[in-house]
């Protein structure tokens, strides 16, 4: 899918990730503006699992079920606060500035394909992970889409997880639908819906721009109102639309 450059000269006075809610479920307001966005202490759960109790509890359940499957789901990563994705996003930038010598525009393009922002992703909220197949021998990097597909080693979980993963509660984030925008597809990514829906409702009454101009982070001065209000739409909204 062609990606779209993003950043545009445009004033920051207005901005705000304010939109109607898509679901008849009433904000939570005990999600605080912290919390939302990776910085506040978060109880979780499981060692090598790092939920929300709710979350922990399912997908043990679905683990579970997909052992008695035949398959073995290992955890990559789940719960990610700020200052972790902050060192993700800045490794990344000073990777494509300085090594492959990108302008900032582009650098901060390229990092959105897959990585969001700090202080953005649903990775901050205990309830999403991503996951894999522990039975199947993979090398190099085992989050590329074309290791859940057609003779790739985690095509067999991915096949039950379509079947299954939503009996759990678990949804996948980013398909494949072409109409998609925003991140590229994830098969990897699943959100325990139950939580991430109205946290992600939650969060859509922040004003991310006003929050973002708080942090200090590689490349943010590069950002606009304009580049702002597309990500909020592409990359936060523009998901599976179950978890709307």
């Amino acid at each position: 899918m062609k990606r779209r450059t993003f950043l545009k000269t445009t004033s920051v006075s207005g901005l705000a990730c304010a939109l109607p809610p898509f679901f008849p479920f009433p904000t939570n307001d005990e999600y605080t503006t912290e919390e939302l966005m990776g910085k506040a202490k978060v109880e979780l759960f499981g060692e090598g699992i790092n939920l929300r109790k709710a979350a922990h509890d399912s997908f043990l359940e679905m683990k579970k079920a997909a052992y008695s499957a035949g398959f073995d789901i290992k955890i990559v990563s789940s719960f990610r606060d700020f200052y972790r994705q902050e060192g993700i996003w800045e490794r990344k930038y000073l990777s494509y500035t300085e090594d492959e010598r990108l302008s900032p525009l582009k650098a901060i393009d390229k990092i959105i394909e897959y990585s969001t922002i700090p202080g953005t992703s649903r990775h901050h909220w205990g309830t999403d992970i991503d996951i894999v197949d522990g039975y199947p021998k993979a090398s190099g990097d085992v989050l590329v889409p074309g290791k859940f597909e057609n003779g790739g080693p985690y095509e067999g979980l991915k096949l039950w997880l379509d079947e299954n993963s939503e009996k759990f509660g678990f949804y996948l984030v980013y398909t494949n639908d072409p109409r998609r925008r925003g991140f590229k597809y994830e098969p990897w990514h699943y959100s325990y819906a139950p939580i991430s829906i109205p946290m992600l409702t939650a969060y859509r009454r922040l004003n991310v721009m006003k929050l973002l101009l708080q942090e200090e982070f590689l490349g943010i001065e590069h950002f606009t109102a304009g580049f702002v209000r597309t990500y909020v739409q592409d990359h936060i909204l523009d998901i599976n639309p179950k978890l709307l």
